[in-house]
């Protein structure tokens, strides 16, 4: 085993579990568009601070975001709708993670509808701003262990696209 992958592996581990945040949101008036269904800018801001909470939960560090993948309108919601939103980290490398974000309108039975899903690169900073090595994601689950393996594959994407540019 080479050094980095030694230091790798003894860094400090944190469960994944540990990362969830849900927000809860009724939508008002006020986060409608001009076709009376839930702005997707509204949504964006909601989604993109779940994201935050969730990587400063694993990081215990404040964060950015460094961008945001495949943010997938699937359907829409409407005044007086329910809207959560649920993120967890799904992969860390050294100073990043992803935090898959997901958005359901719950009915008045609790069924959860998905209306979006996100992929956040979200960057942990240190005191002066500057990126900083993040904990390990201890994966517990099948469920886990399969996101973690996803997140590699955009990963490689992402990294492949940045070249490109």
């Amino acid at each position: 085993m080479n050094i980095e992958n030694r230091q790798k592996s003894e860094k400090e581990k944190r469960k994944a579990e540990g990362s969830v945040v849900e927000t809860v949101h009724i939508v008002r008036p006020n986060h409608l568009n001009g076709a009376e269904r839930l702005f997707g800018g509204i949504l964006m801001q909601w989604i993109d601070e779940v994201a935050a909470l969730a990587a400063k939960r694993h990081t215990h560090r404040n964060v950015i975001t460094a961008s945001v993948d495949n943010l997938s309108f699937l359907k829409g919601a409407y005044q007086k709708d329910v809207i959560v939103i649920r993120g967890k980290v799904t992969y860390v490398g050294r100073t990043s993670m992803e935090v898959k974000v997901d958005s359901y309108v719950e009915n008045i039975d609790g069924e959860r509808i998905l209306i979006n899903r996100a992929f956040f690169t979200m960057v942990a900073l240190d005191d002066y701003d500057r990126p900083v090595e993040v904990p390990g994601l201890e994966l517990t689950t099948e469920e886990e262990r399969q996101e973690w393996e996803k997140a590699k594959l955009r990963r490689e994407m992402r990294i492949r696209c940045k070249e490109e540019f």
